[in-house]
This record gives structure tokens, C-alpha cells and sequence, in this order.
């Protein structure tokens, strides 16, 4: 009888090295590699949908700028 309850205790200890939840090194490491795994996948994810979403006419050559607002601004005198 104390035979078997050593087996099963050995069996026991076995399982819970194994075990995600039991083997706080091994899981924290897990979590460690998906956190940065998601994070990566996440940052890749917006900067490929920045850039296939981006302002197609970014440089435009028709703008009126008010004199006012340039960096030499030019001001109309009052009449």
C-alpha cells in the first residue's frame, strides 16, 4: 500500500513539473514570449495599415496659404 502512494505521489509531482499552471517558471516565460510576440504582432500590424491606408496626395501643388501665415508674412495695409 505505501508502495503505491509513493508511486502516485512521484506520478503527481510529475505532472505538476509539467503542468502550465504548477511551474511558475515555465509559464512566466510563456506569458514573457506571447506578450512580446503580440506586441510585435500588434505594432507590425498598425504600421502596415498605416501605409497601405496613407494620404495619397501628400505633397499638393494647388494651396492657397493666406500671406498672413507665411514665414514672411506679407500684411495689406488699411485703406
Amino acid at each position: 500500500m505505501d508502495y503505491h502512494q509513493e508511486e502516485y505521489r512521484e506520478e503527481l509531482v510529475k505532472v505538476q513539473d509539467r503542468d502550465f499552471t504548477h511551474n511558475w517558471v515555465s509559464s512566466s516565460a510563456f506569458l514573457f514570449y506571447l506578450s512580446v510576440f503580440c506586441f510585435l504582432a500588434f505594432a507590425f500590424g498598425s504600421c502596415y495599415k498605416l501605409y497601405t491606408k496613407r494620404f495619397e496626395n501628400s505633397h499638393p501643388n494647388n494651396v492657397v496659404v493666406q500671406e498672413s501665415t507665411q514665414y514672411t508674412p506679407k500684411y495689406s495695409t488699411p485703406k
